[in-house]
Order: structure tokens, then sequence, then C-alpha cells
């Protein structure tokens, strides 16, 4: 990135945890940027994220130096999920918070707001310029929050991580950098990986189609037709409509399959198959793909690299391109289907 951009990025994660972090309260008689004000007694900074695409950065760009709390966990949709008592009990408990952002997780975000007057509270989302941000139509001034299936536009979420961990631990921000780094590079690998083996697919069967509009900045960045029986958010509903339009372009393009999603029901998905086989043409549901949460923990696809590498994957392999079974690392914990060996 030239040295202009960099500042300008720097420029705009400092004015996000500003507002976050205008208003913070502090015990009489602490200073600001003592470990005993901003970590537990084992020096690591308390750190809680919403959904499991954030955690798992702050888990990158902080390791040792830092615990990780994460709300929602695996197969749990943060468009619908509200927060416990429990969660506000996390929330209240940590040194800094980190979110999405963007409405992604909209029932929260009120909880999340009234945090922030007592703790930095930051949208990874904030360090991103708005003219890289998707604005889907009817939607007009809220932006579309699925940035992270644009692996190239996520990296660029790791330098509010990096600003706000530092902020807590100056004595640990060279650590904080360095990790950073790494992690981009690694991300650098899979967008590559991404981008050949969607490449590989055949042009006219390049059609995702997926329960909601979770993946338009996936279909941006590596070239596919993104089509979502819902909208952005699963709050809303599949009409008759939508669902002829679709069983429509099924059998124009001949495209052999379609995706569920790990956290919303396949009722809508079926209704497709079914749809596509009255008229004549066999339509398989190509996998389960992540899209609003991870994997499991303690496996590879309970990581942001082992979501997407699965996605990519498992997109390339049902819709006829060419992918490793156990994707760009080997490390799927499922040989995934496919007409490639």
């Amino acid at each position: 990135m030239k040295c202009d951009q960099r500042l300008c990025l720097w420029f705009r994660v400092m004015l996000v945890l500003l507002a976050a972090t205008v208003g913070c309260s502090r015990p009489a008689g602490r200073s600001a940027e003592t470990p005993s004000d901003s970590a537990d007694a084992s020096g690591r900074i308390r750190a809680v994220a919403t959904v499991g695409m954030v955690a798992d950065l702050v888990r990158e760009v902080g390791g040792p130096d830092v615990d990780v709390v994460q709300i929602c966990g695996s197969g749990v949709d943060p468009h619908l999920y509200k927060a416990t008592r429990d969660d506000v009990l996390r929330l209240n408990s940590a040194d800094i918070v980190f979110y999405s952002g963007l409405l992604l997780e909209g029932r929260m975000t009120d909880t999340l707001m009234k945090m922030a007057g007592s703790r930095p509270v930051i949208p990874v989302t904030g360090a991103i310029d708005e003219s890289r941000l998707l604005e889907p139509d009817g939607f007009a001034g809220h932006y579309d929050p699925h940035v992270w299936m644009d692996v190239e536009l996520w990296a660029e979420c790791i330098d509010a991580v990096v600003v706000g961990l530092s902020e807590r631990r100056p004595d640990r921000a060279g650590a904080f950098r360095e990790r950073a780094e790494q992690f981009r590079r690694r991300l650098g690998d899979l967008h590559e990986y991404g981008r050949g083996c969607i490449a590989s697919i055949p042009q006219e069967r390049r059609v995702l189609v997926t329960s909601h509009d979770a993946f338009s900045y996936l279909g941006r960045a590596y070239d596919l037709d993104v089509q979502g029986i819902q909208g952005i958010s699963t709050e809303s509903e599949a009409g008759l409509q939508r669902v002829t339009a679709l069983v429509d372009l099924l059998v124009s393009r001949r495209v052999p399959a379609v995706f569920v999603e790990s956290s919303v029901p396949r009722k809508s998905i079926e209704s497709l198959i079914e749809g596509a086989a009255a008229r004549g043409h066999r339509v398989v549901i190509g996998g389960e793909l992540f899209s609003d949460a991870m994997g499991p923990s303690e496996t590879y696809e309970g990581t942001y690299i082992g979501m997407m590498d699965h996605n990519f994957t498992a997109i390339t392999r049902a819709l006829g391109g060419q992918a490793p079974k156990r994707g760009l690392n080997g490390k799927l914990s499922t040989v995934l289907s496919g007409d490639q060996p």
C-alpha cells in the first residue's frame, strides 16, 4: 500500500478508536496504561469479540498476550442473536471489546454502544475505506456487513486490532505488529488460492446460489455470480417470486449445485432443488458453507483461514472446478466431494 494510503488508513483507525473510548471512566488513582488497569494478573489483556471471524483476528494478533472470549459460537446467527445476561457480564469484565460492525450484530448493537462509555469498543470494519464497501439495493445508507468474504478486504481490519491492543499494552506493540504482518502474509496466500480455484470453474457454471446474501463480497473479489434466496439479513423472508426466478437461473445456466449455510436453515434451498427437478434439471447440495459463523472451535474450520479454505474448496469442486479435496493446507476436516480427484 502506498505511504499516503497507509497514513489515511491509520488516521481512520485512530478516529474509530477515539470515538469508541471518549468518556471512558477509570477508577480514581489508577494510571491509564498500567498492566493492572488493562490486563489480568498474568499481564494478558482481557478481550471480548462478538463473532468468530473477529475473535480470530484478535487471537492471531494478540497471541499469548491476550485472552479472547467469543460471544457467538459455531452455527450462531449474529443477525438474530441477542446478548444474554452472561454475555453482558463478560463484556463488563473485558478490558477491550471488538466487533465486526456495519450492523452485522443487529440485536447486540445497543448493548455494545452502552459498553463504549466504560471501555474501548472497536468495530474492526471501521478501518475499511467506505468506497470499498457494498451498498445493496434497497439498503441506502447501510453497507453489506459480510466483508470477511473478501480475504484481501478483511485483511485491512487487522490494523484496527493492532491499534486497539497497542493502546492497552504499549509495551507489546512491537509483538502485535509482527504477528499482524505474519498473518497478513498467510491471508495473502489464502486470497490467491481462492482466485485460482474459482477461476478454474467453467464460466457458465460460475454461479453461487445460497440461502441469504452473505457472499456478495466473495462474488466481487473472485468473479462469481452470487445469488441469495433471502436478503442481507436472515430476518428477511424468501418470496415465491424469488424462488421461481432462481429456479429459472439454475435451469438455464445448467448449474449443478446449490449451497446451504452453517448458520441458516436449509428449507429454502431444498425448495430450489425440488423446483429444478420438476423442470427436468438435477441440482444437488454442493456442501455446507460458512457464512456468518465459522466451524466448531478447536477445528481447522474454526479459524478464519480454515473457514474460507473450506468455502473456496467446496464451491470450486461442486461447480466443476479444480481444487484439492483437503484444501489449501491439506487440513480440511472433511474430504469434500466433487468432480475432481
